[in-house]
């Protein structure tokens, strides 16, 4: 895939949409890093709904300035998580993520994906070169919908197709 949006990242290649979808396939757990207790902001809305949706993700709410969201503890940081998390979704800005990078590699995360509109070099050439997945400027919630059938759930698919007019 060229990419004409960012500037390339050394050693690394945007995954293709069947590699997302083997990423998100083989997942068990998520964490929200930057969740949000604010229904109208983007961390709040993917983590509703991989929290109502019917994936099998165990899913972590993420953020020290939280202690529930959702009706969900929240962990101050990912080293507080009960368990280490396949993927690491980032809801933070773009000059934050080297930092959130760090921790996913010291606590042995698998994947580090990165939400629509944030990008970080650094932040990917070093969670490539730690042995990471990296996704970045792609929404866990869009891509799981597209692969699982779940657009329903935001109301995007009625199950009805006609070209008649109601």
């Amino acid at each position: 895939m060229t990419n004409t949006k960012y500037p390339a990242v050394d050693g690394w290649t945007p995954p293709t949409a069947l590699e997302r979808k083997a990423i998100l396939d083989k997942a068990e757990s998520i964490a929200i890093v930057g969740a949000s207790n604010n229904p109208g902001r983007a961390s709040n809305f993917v983590a509703t709904y991989l929290l109502s949706s019917s994936t099998n993700f165990r899913v972590y709410l993420v953020n020290p300035r939280e202690t529930e969201i959702l009706g969900q503890p929240v962990y101050a940081s990912l080293a507080d998580l009960p368990e280490v998390p396949d993927i690491v979704d980032v809801f933070r800005k773009s000059a934050d993520l080297p930092e959130v990078v760090a921790e996913a590699i010291a606590i042995g995360a698998k994947v580090f994906w990165v939400q629509l509109g944030l990008w970080n070099e650094e932040a990917a050439s070093t969670a490539v070169a730690a042995g990471l997945e990296v996704v970045m400027d792609r929404c866990t919630k869009i891509e799981h919908a597209r692969f699982a059938g779940g657009l329903h759930l935001a109301g995007f698919d009625t199950g009805v197709i006609s070209s008649r007019r109601r």
